[in-house]
């Protein structure tokens, strides 16, 4: 294998934690005292060992700056170092002590401290709960992160929009204190630079049917990382025009900055606003009076 191939990452327009596959199984972890990882796993009937090192937690946003990202390894080091380094690489990684991670394949905590993990999850997806059509859409991603302190922030908060007519979610995604987000995207909404953050929505027993469906997915907006959602009628690309994804619960994903790991929120939906409800109207009094707090340096959300 040459020294390019060997170092070949993955598509990496938005770093953050670090994809290393898909569709993999048998997944496991080791990082030696030195800092480096080995990721194990089989794919496409293969077993692959992969070497990640050089990367922890994140930079802030930054028009100059690209985000940090691993050098990883295909070749399990022969591309990087000249020979197999997995097969003397030994673990000084133990038990996990940091806070608890969705989509968690395995993890561990350092003697330095740090946290190393691999999370699983199918982060790209059709919009509006139709099939998949483009490559990617239904993959499971294995991505790998690297952090010390605290984790990313997600905040949802449910309501509804439009004088009540539809339901609404908003929030925002922040790293120690700041808000999460990027300079440039294609016009479908795709991050064009190495710290922009696309949230996923999806929702659960909805007109889509039955389990879990991607309702759709956009960015985190600058300068604070907020974001607003309208359940209404969308047009899919093929034309149909599809349903308010309203469903019995909605799940909230999206990639941490950096190598930080990836974070998500999930809780039941509300029920349809009841026109002339005193608790309602007083509930949805104080979720637009937050929203405007919170977008109060970005473009308000819709009330």
């Amino acid at each position: 294998m040459g020294l390019f191939a060997a170092l070949a990452a993955l598509p990496d327009a938005a770093h953050a934690s670090q994809l290393i596959a898909r569709n993999t199984s048998t997944e496991r972890l080791t990082v030696s005292n030195g800092g480096k990882a080995v990721v194990s796993y089989h794919a496409q009937g293969r077993a692959q060992r992969v070497l990640a090192w050089g990367a922890i937690n994140a930079r802030l946003p930054s028009r100059t700056r690209r985000q940090v990202e691993f050098r990883v390894d295909y070749s399990g080091g022969w591309g990087s170092h000249g020979r197999a380094v997995w097969r003397s690489h030994r673990n000084g990684c133990g038990r996990y002590r940091g806070p608890p991670l969705p989509f968690r394949v395995a993890a561990c905590t350092a003697r330095d401290g740090s946290h190393w993990a691999l999370q699983r999850w199918q982060r790209s997806q059709a919009n509006f709960g139709i099939a998949p059509w483009k490559p990617g859409h239904g993959a499971w991603e294995l991505r790998l992160s690297h952090w010390r302190g605290d984790v990313p922030r997600l905040e949802v908060w449910l309501d509804w929009s439009y004088a009540g007519r539809w339901h609404h979610l908003f929030g925002r995604l922040t790293y120690r204190g700041h808000g999460i987000h990027g300079y440039s995207s294609t016009p479908n909404g795709e991050p064009t630079d190495s710290h922009g953050r696309v949230i996923s929505v999806d929702t659960l027993d909805s007109p889509y049917g039955s389990g879990w469906r991607r309702e759709n997915g956009f960015l985190a907006r600058r300068p604070d990382g907020t974001f607003c959602y309208v359940f209404v009628p969308h047009r899919a690309p093929n034309g149909e025009l599809r349903p308010p994804g309203v469903g019995k619960r909605y799940r909230v994903s999206t990639n941490g900055p950096g190598v930080t790991p990836d974070v998500s929120w999930e809780a039941p939906a509300l029920h349809d606003f009841r026109r002339g409800n005193a608790e309602d109207d007083a509930y949805e009094a104080r979720m637009n009076a937050l929203q405007q707090e919170l977008t109060r340096s970005s473009k308000p959300c819709h009330s």
